[in-house]
């Protein structure tokens, strides 16, 4: 590092950054640094850069850089009253703020910005990337930041998007429903059913429902219930929650949908004694039901750690192959579920 130092006429931070392709030295100093160290045949020591890393870790991290936070979702203040899109920030944050990255935040339904003027102001506060948050109901952004997308290095948390398809951090909604499955299983269950928004079942590219099918499998034919596609909370979707009720006669539901339980209380149902009740997604406000906790928090870290590897590697716009990372789920017990006989 000295020699290169030396050689190329500037300081060793200058080599270190030109070496891994920083931005904030000049094109023209990269290439002369990178140039001159495959001439000298210069190599990276792997142990010496994991002792360097380890050493960085004991100390209070300086800041470095702003990550833009983009809320997709069309309520402005959605970060702060939706539980899942406050997990995710939790989870960037914990993991950016360790690091020493700072966050600005961005709502892409502001009808005083699109792609070109995002572009301008993150430019201007030199922010090369960006955590998408909050898409729901749909898995396509806005398209007036179209133009966006090539420019910068960004990650998505929660579900994959197209047009364009980035990369993206979240639960494994498949392998979470063939743990919820399992786990109803076991307590004795024989006929688990699905209740879901086929909205949802969409926005996931169908992960919940086919675990669901896929889990059903292991048992007979004639005791796979169907999936409930639970539209809305209408009286004409109360009515045909009841008929499917009394047609296929489901003695467990798996749900996202919490008023389900008025529902089938409403029918006079008593839940455990004569039906079982499961979360998909464990909630705070829900704190008794037996369900299976996302861990979003560990899906919005995984998305900063993405996000800073690829500013590492000056990666940024469209990837022609989209990275993702899946994160595991795990049950959690509840009274809405009990040991069947």
């Amino acid at each position: 590092m000295t020699m290169l130092a030396e050689q190329s006429g500037v300081s060793k931070n200058t080599v270190s950054l030109a070496l891994k392709n920083d931005r904030r030295i000049s094109v023209e100093t990269r290439r002369r640094v990178q140039q001159l160290a495959e001439k000298l045949g210069y190599q990276r020591n792997p142990v010496l850069s994991h002792l360097m890393a380890e050493l960085r870790k004991t100390k209070v991290p300086k800041f470095r850089y702003t990550i833009a936070l983009l809320n997709a979702h069309p309520d402005s203040l959605a970060m702060k009253r939706h539980p899942t899109i406050a997990a995710w920030l939790t989870g960037c944050r914990r993991r950016g703020e360790s690091q020493g990255y700072h966050f600005d935040t961005f709502w892409l339904h502001d009808p005083e910005i699109n792609g070109a003027r995002l572009a301008r102001i993150l430019r201007s506060r030199g922010i090369r990337g960006a955590i998408v948050v909050g898409l729901f109901n749909q898995n396509r952004l806005p398209p007036q930041f179209d133009s966006l997308w090539p420019q910068i290095a960004c990650v998505v948390t929660g579900v994959r998007t197209h047009e364009p398809t980035l990369s993206f951090c979240c639960v494994d909604h498949h392998a979470l429903m063939l743990e919820a499955v399992k786990q109803v299983l076991a307590l004795g269950y024989k006929r688990p059913a699905l209740v879901l928004s086929h909205t949802v079942d969409h926005l996931v590219e169908g992960r919940f429902s086919a675990g669901m099918w896929f889990g059903q499998q292991a048992l007979p034919t004639a005791q796979r219930v169907p999936t409930f596609d639970k539209a809305d909370g209408s009286d004409s979707c109360f009515q045909r929650f009841k008929k499917w009720l009394e047609r296929h006669k489901p003695d467990v539901i798996l749900t996202l949908h919490r008023d389900i339980k008025i529902w089938l209380e409403d029918l006079g149902y008593k839940i455990p004694r004569d039906i079982g009740l499961v979360d998909l997604e464990h909630n705070p406000s829900a704190q008794e039901w037996a369900a299976m906790e996302q861990r979003n928090d560990l899906s919005g870290e995984a998305a900063v750690d993405m996000l800073i590897s690829m500013l590492y590697n000056n990666e940024s716009g469209i990837p022609e192959s989209p990275r993702a990372t899946l994160g595991s789920s795990h049950w959690v017990p509840g009274v809405t579920v009990r040991k069947q006989r």
